[in-house]
C-alpha cells in the first residue's frame, strides 16, 4: 500500500521535512507572538501550532508513500461489467450513444478502467488519474486524492498561521538598513510562507472545484482528447451527479468504483 521512503523522491521529501522544520525552528526564536507566550508559559496555542506542523508533515508522508491506485492487475469488476453485455446488446446500442470500448494500456499492456491513464514518470496505470505531483514525487488518484486534498487543507492553515506569527516578529528599527539586518531573516521567511500559501489556496480552490464537479484534472485539462469524453458537450460531464452527491462520494465513500456504470447509467444509454 506504501512505497519505499528511501526509493523515488526521497531528496524531495528530506527537503520538505528541512524546510518546513528550519521555518517552524525560526518562528520561535525570534520575538514572534509564539516565544513570548512559550517564555510566558501560554504554551496551548505553540503546541497546537507544532502538532499542526507534525500532523502536515505526516500527511505529506502519507500522500507522497500511499498507492495511489496503480493497476498491476486486470480490473475484476471492470471484467464483470463488460461480460455482462452482449454483442447483441451492443449492436443496439444506437451509434450517437457513448461508446463502450475496452481500452488496453500500451505500454502496461493492461485493461484500462474508465478514467485511468498510465503515469510516465511513475510507469503505471494509476485509477481515476487526478495528476502527477512533483512536489510529493507521487500520482494522485482514486485513493489518495481524498488525502492529498486533506493535506492541502492543512498545509494552508499551517502556512497561514505561520505568516501571521511571522508579522507578529518584525521589530522597529531607526533606519530602513537597520531595520532589513535586524528582520532580514525573518522577511524571507514571510515572503516565502505568502508565496506559498497562495499557491496553496490556488491548489484547495481549484481541487474542491473539480471535486464538486465529479472530474479530474487530467479530464479537465485534456477532455478534447479524452476517448470517452470528447464526443460529450462542452458543458456535460457524464460523471457529475450534483455537487453534494459529488463531495459526499469523494470524501465519505470508500471503496473502489465501476466509472463504466457511472458512465451509461442514463435512461438512453444503458446497455
Amino acid at each position: 500500500m506504501f512505497k519505499n521512503v528511501f526509493g523515488s523522491g526521497f531528496l524531495v521529501r528530506t527537503a520538505h521535512v528541512i524546510l518546513t522544520w528550519v521555518v517552524t525552528l525560526i518562528l520561535f526564536l525570534y520575538d514572534t507572538e509564539l516565544r513570548k507566550q512559550e517564555e510566558t508559559g501560554q504554551l496551548v496555542q505553540p503546541v497546537l501550532f507544532v502538532l499542526l506542523v507534525l500532523v502536515s508533515v505526516l500527511l505529506y508522508f502519507a500522500v507522497s508513500l500511499m498507492d495511489p491506485g496503480f493497476i498491476l492487475s486486470e480490473d475484476r469488476h471492470l471484467q464483470q461489467f463488460t461480460l455482462g453485455v452482449t454483442e447483441e446488446q451492443q449492436d443496439m446500442i444506437p451509434p450517437t450513444t457513448k461508446p463502450l470500448r475496452q481500452r488496453r494500456c500500451g505500454h502496461c499492456l493492461l485493461q484500462q478502467p474508465m478514467r485511468s491513464k498510465h503515469c510516465q514518470t511513475c510507469q503505471h496505470c494509476v485509477r481515476r488519474y487526478d495528476h502527477h505531483c512533483p512536489w510529493i514525487e507521487n500520482c494522485v488518484g482514486e485513493r489518495n486524492h481524498r488525502w492529498f486534498v486533506l493535506y492541502l487543507a492543512v498545509q494552508l492553515l499551517v502556512l497561514l498561521w505561520g505568516l501571521h506569527v511571522s508579522w507578529t516578529g518584525f521589530s522597529y528599527a531607526p533606519s530602513w538598513q537597520l531595520w532589513l539586518r535586524t528582520n532580514g531573516v525573518l522577511l524571507v521567511v514571510a515572503a516565502l510562507l505568502a508565496l506559498l500559501s497562495l499557491i496553496v489556496l490556488l491548489l484547495v480552490c481549484s481541487h474542491l472545484y473539480l471535486v464538486s464537479l465529479n472530474t479530474t484534472t487530467w479530464e479537465f485539462m485534456s477532455r478534447h482528447r479524452i476517448s470517452y469524453l470528447k464526443h460529450c458537450g462542452a458543458d456535460e460531464n457524464p460523471f457529475d451527479r450534483g455537487t453534494v452527491r459529488n463531495l459526499w462520494g469523494f470524501f465519505c465513500v470508500w471503496g473502489t468504483v465501476v466509472w463504466e456504470q457511472v458512465y451509461f447509467r442514463e435512461g438512453s444509454d444503458q446497455v
